[in-house]
């Protein structure tokens, strides 16, 4: 009997069409199973260049792709557009927000995370953090406005509220915001404005721990420092955010009118480990065993951001793209091996391919353990690596073009405001 013959009334379903849940649709192909993939957004997004979206280099589109466009040769996967709510393991069903049950054989859950406020949830208001399309346009208008209000601003202690940013967390994601942003106001608008001159922006990145850019090796952590000081960035480390509002931030006892707020420093996981009742570590990620299911239920596989997993080194695996495409192929090689009554695979290894993180225009740092790069080199061999893993020819010549003209002429092509936020009271109110 043929394997799909074996296997053409099993049903996957996928929850999340991030790096992880897509991996594993793609690597289940010509599987014979069914799979239906749901996702409360209709498209796949390329999460690390979202920072870049929020300082206007890149447009949306450049950095995401319809679902069902991704899938429209695949008899097999079904895409249905929704949120889930609930898991009823007894009952092998998802619950979706409108009650309706989706019943599975086997479930990979790969809902992915959101910025975690430590308990300060109200400040996301003033300070939105960068997961989603949304999170970025918001991001790239609430900056635009910002000088487009200091323009207007007669009193110079406010017009200088509106031209300071601050960025809360120093990882990659912060590091590459801040410096985006001083590029922005020093170089790509520098002509633009009549009463202002934007090289007077004063942008802050806040890292309450002691080095910006932690997971990488110090003299790398150093490097970027003094990149960051090139750009014009105001590096604060060792000093934590006790306060967050529409006039500014406070550091310890240090209060800084800042009108435009950014938050990068945490993350939280999805709410998957109480639809499970599944152990969970300090971020809400479940505890998962060597293959990526839960220790009770081998049919419910937990991958991506949505999972704690630990590596051969004692750590947990990074919640990065290559660990998540590594654990969608993963949970592929399982259900396959399940399917055709085989042998399991052996346990999940990760296999870390190394850190980057870029610095402005023209700057990076990588971290591949024995290999170390820092400066132009390191942001072309950045720059390629994330090309590479976009989607589609049409992708990798847009972005390779909007980067190309970003570098010769110093300007952002995707500054566009479209929300009107530019007329509401809160929090940019004169």
């Amino acid at each position: 009997m043929s394997e799909a013959s074996l296997m053409k009334r099993h049903h996957v379903v996928v929850v999340g069409a991030g790096f992880a849940g897509l991996e594993v649709v793609r690597a289940l192909s010509s599987s014979g199973v069914q799979i239906t993939l749901i996702d409360q957004c209709n498209h796949h997004l390329f999460q690390p260049f979202l920072y870049q979206v929020a300082t206007s280099i890149l447009a949306p589109s450049e950095i995401a792709w319809p679902i069902r466009g991704l899938f429209e040769r695949r008899t097999d996967v079904t895409t249905i557009l929704a949120s889930v709510i609930d898991v009823k393991a007894d009952k092998k069903a998802v619950i979706l927000e409108d009650g309706t049950p989706v019943a599975y054989d086997s479930l990979v859950l790969a809902t992915g995370a959101r910025h975690a406020y430590f308990g300060n949830d109200q400040w996301e208001e003033f300070a939105p953090g960068l997961k989603s399309l949304e999170d970025a346009t918001t991001i790239r208008e609430r900056i635009l406005i910002a000088f487009e209000r200091a323009e207007r601003e007669p009193d110079p202690a406010k017009r200088r509220a509106f031209l300071t940013f601050g960025v809360i967390g120093g990882g990659p994601t912060g590091v590459e915001l801040a410096g985006t942003i001083a590029e922005l106001a020093k170089i790509a608008m520098r002509r633009e404005f009549r009463r202002i001159d934007t090289r007077e922006a004063r942008v802050l990145l806040i890292e309450a721990g002691p080095r910006v850019l932690p997971t990488f090796r110090e003299d790398l952590s150093e490097y970027a420092l003094q990149a960051l000081a090139k750009c014009g960035v105001e590096v604060r480390c060792g000093v934590p955010v006790t306060e967050c509002s529409e006039e500014g931030l406070r550091l310890g006892d240090e209060f800084i009118a800042c009108r435009t707020a950014i938050w990068a420093a945490g993350v939280s996981a999805s709410p998957a480990h109480r639809w499970l009742h599944a152990d969970c570590d300090r971020v809400g990620r479940v505890t998962v065993d060597a293959n990526l299911h839960l220790p009770d239920r081998p049919d419910i596989f937990v991958i991506g951001d949505t999972a704690s997993v630990m590596g051969e080194n004692g750590c947990p695996v990074p919640g990065i793209a290559p660990a998540a495409k590594q654990q969608g192929k993963h949970v592929a090689r399982v259900l396959r091996a399940r399917l055709r009554k085989m042998p399991a695979p052996k346990p999940f290894h990760y296999r870390h391919l190394g850190d980057l993180a870029t610095i402005g225009r023209g700057s990076a740092v990588i971290d591949m353990g024995r290999i170390r790069l820092r400066g132009r080199i390191a942001w072309w061999i950045w720059g390629i690596a994330h090309i590479y893993f976009l989607i589609g020819a049409r992708s990798r010549a847009a972005v390779a073009w909007s980067w190309i003209w970003t570098h010769l002429r110093g300007q952002h092509s995707a500054r566009l405001i479209v929300r009107q936020e530019y007329n509401r009271s809160a929090p940019y109110e004169t």
